[in-house]
This record gives C-alpha cells, sequence and structure tokens, in this order.
C-alpha cells in the first residue's frame, strides 16, 4: 500500500524525479557518466557553500560517518552525543577500534560549545564528531557557536553530520571551516535512500594520507582521484545520481533563499498546530529543528493508533519516536518537497482523527 510520508526520513519523492531514475544507464567509467558527474557538481558544491570536491558514495549516510572515522582519527575522536544516532556514532568509534570518549547530553539538549571546548583542552583528540540536526529528539546544536570553539584547536578535525538539515537550511563549510561534512540524498533532498555526500578540507585529507586502515571503499585518497575524473571509485547508484540532478535543478529553480524560507514557514505552521492542541516541543524551542519537529506525548495518547488510522483513511504517515523515547514523543516531518498546502493537508487530516484519542 501507497501512502505519503511525513517522517524524518526518507520522505516522499515527487514523479518528477522518479521520472529521472528512469533513463537508461550508461557505463560508470564512460564520458557520459563524467559529462553527468561534471554537470551536478558545481551545485552540489554551491549547496554545501565549499569549494573543495564533494563526493558521491554509494551508501546510506552511516557508510560515510564510519568511513570519516576510519581516515582522520589517530590519536583519539570526541563523540558528542545528545540522541540516539549522536550516540550511536560512539559506538561504531568503539567498534572501529579507535580511542573513542563520550561527551554525554541529555536526549532533547544541544551539544554546549563550553562542554566541548573542555573536553578537547585535554589534548586527547584530533578529531570530534556532531551531529547538527539530531532527529531522533528534533534537537538542533549551534553549528556556528561550536565550530568557533573546534577551531581553537588546529589539530582536531572536525567530522559534521549535516544528513537531516543539508538545503532544508544555509550550512557554510568554508565559512564554518567544517573539515568533514556529509549529507545523505533521502532528508531534505527527497531523493530515495542510497546515496550520501562527503566534502573533505585540505586538512581532512592531508591527516587522511597519514592515517592507516582507512580500508578502501570509503578511503578520501580514492574518492579524490576518481573526483578528479568526475568518476566515482567503485560502480555507482547511477540511477539516484540522474535523480540527483533532477533535484539539483529544482533547487536552483526555486532559489535556495526561497528554498529554506519555505521549510521554516513549513515548520513554524506545524509546531503552531502542535501547541493548538497542548503538546509541547520536546527540545528547548530555540534548539528545536527546522526540518522536522519532535513533539512530547504530553497529552498521553496512543500515537500508534493514531497514526494508523492516518494511514488507513488517508494514505499518510509521520512517526511515532524513535529509541527510548518512542510513544513517548512523535515527529513530524516538514523537509523536501513539502509547501504549507501539503502540511495543512496532513495536519487537517489529523484534526478529524485526534480528538477521537485525547482524552477528556
Amino acid at each position: 500500500m501507497a501512502y505519503k510520508l511525513f517522517i524524518p526520513g526518507p520522505i516522499e519523492v515527487s514523479e518528477k524525479t522518479y521520472k529521472a531514475m528512469s533513463q537508461a544507464i550508461v557505463g560508470h567509467r564512460s564520458k557520459d557518466f563524467s559529462a553527468l558527474v561534471g554537470r551536478i557538481m558545481p551545485d552540489l558544491q554551491n549547496l554545501f557553500y565549499t569549494k573543495d570536491p564533494v563526493y558521491l558514495s554509494t551508501s546510506s549516510s552511516w557508510g560515510v560517518m564510519e568511513g570519516s572515522l576510519r581516515n582522520v582519527v589517530q590519536k583519539g575522536v570526541l563523540n558528542c552525543g545528545n540522541g540516539a544516532f549522536s550516540d550511536k556514532w560512539y559506538d561504531v568509534s568503539k567498534r572501529c577500534g579507535l580511542n573513542a570518549e563520550m561527551l554525554q547530553f541529555d536526549w532533547g539538549k544541544p551539544v554546549d560549545p563550553e562542554a566541548v571546548r573542555k573536553a578537547l583542552s585535554t589534548g586527547k583528540f584530533d578529531a570530534i564528531t556532531i551531529i547538527h540536526n539530531e532527529t531522533s529528539t528534533g534537537t538542533m546544536s549551534d553549528i556556528k557557536a561550536l565550530m568557533e570553539v573546534i577551531r581553537e584547536f588546529p589539530d582536531v578535525v572536525s567530522i559534521i553530520d549535516t544528513v537531516s538539515s543539508f538545503s532544508g537550511m544555509p550550512i557554510k563549510k568554508d565559512e564554518l571551516g567544517i573539515d568533514v561534512m556529509m549529507a545523505g540524498c533521502q532528508k531534505a533532498m527527497a531523493i530515495p535512500p542510497g546515496l550520501a555526500f562527503l566534502s573533505v578540507s585540505q586538512k581532512a585529507m592531508e591527516r587522511a594520507k597519514k592515517t592507516e586502515g582507512r580500508g578502501y571503499y570509503f578511503d578520501f585518497l580514492e574518492f579524490q582521484k576518481f573526483w578528479e575524473k568526475n568518476q566515482t571509485p567503485s560502480t555507482p547508484v547511477i540511477s539516484l545520481i540522474y535523480a540527483l540532478e533532477s533535484k539539483l535543478e529544482d533547487i536552483k529553480n526555486e532559489g535556495l533563499e526561497k528554498r529554506y524560507a519555505r521549510h521554516l514557514e513549513n515548520n513554524k505552521i506545524v509546531r503552531e498546530w502542535g501547541y493548538g492542541y497542548g503538546f509541547e516541543l520536546f527540545p528547548e524551542e530555540k534548539y528545536g529543528s527546522i526540518t522536522l519537529n519532535c513533539f512530547k506525548n504530553n497529552l498521553d495518547i496512543d500515537i500508534a493508533a493514531v497514526n494508523e488510522e492516518l494511514k488507513k483513511r488517508f494514505n499518510m504517515m509521520f512517526n511515532c519516536g524513535y529509541g527510548k523515547i518512542k510513544g513517548k514523543t512523535f515527529r513530524i516531518s516538514n523537509m523536501g518537497d513539502e509547501t504549507p498546502e501539503t502540511m495543512r493537508e496532513l495536519l487537517g487530516n489529523l484534526d478529524t482523527i485526534l480528538p477521537e484519542f485525547i482524552k477528556k
């Protein structure tokens, strides 16, 4: 059964994007493929606000998240955790056999710059991981303030996950001084899953050259060697790269500032709707994500049952919370191609269902 996704990813994909994916496959070492990559690269770099290369990885974002650790960590990595996915990055670091420590924050709290400064001042770390927009809790950390602190430690390579904020708001990689910035295609880019983007600074590349055990599939040096030929090290997911070309065309036609404003408006509409029922935002409002809203289930309703009714009656679906706060929270995505009109359609449908579940 097909239903429209208002979850934090993957999200709804347009017919135009699907149609782009149906183009004939070309050889990944052909001039046609190199021309395709050459066409999209300037626009992709523009979205990253970078002059550095942007690599295309046939993987989920976790592939490049793990790969980045293997490329740059020599002494130790500080994993900043404030939700399910950032906490998991610490586990991934340990599984890679790295010297890793967790800088833990309560779920729903942002990563604190002063705590980062104190931890990095120990001199134990040459890399740090931060998830900018922690989707499990709908919490967005202040990346500008965090990068101001990290830049005080020139030996520390910053690895920043912008998977669920990328293209929904401006994240200016070069201006911020981010060393490794990654994103996924299935969030605000509204492309089916299976493609990740990775941009690496010269500082991080120099570190990779001196790091043993990088492996092959996510080796920065391999990415760079083939990037120079407008290719990828291994056979890529060509259909999704066609989809990426189509989506970059959409973004250019809309204009970045209008795109960012639309995401903000979508987010505000959902947030005010939730407040209207008496739901509370899980994080402090000023740290709330702008690509989704994570609400507390403070009205103690059967979230899963509401979602099932939404699917049954209207062919739509939101998210019932994640990890240890599943059922205690719920999340509504507003990213990608959604508009104020489509968000109001979802909320109107919920308005017909919720009164049946709210306790009198």
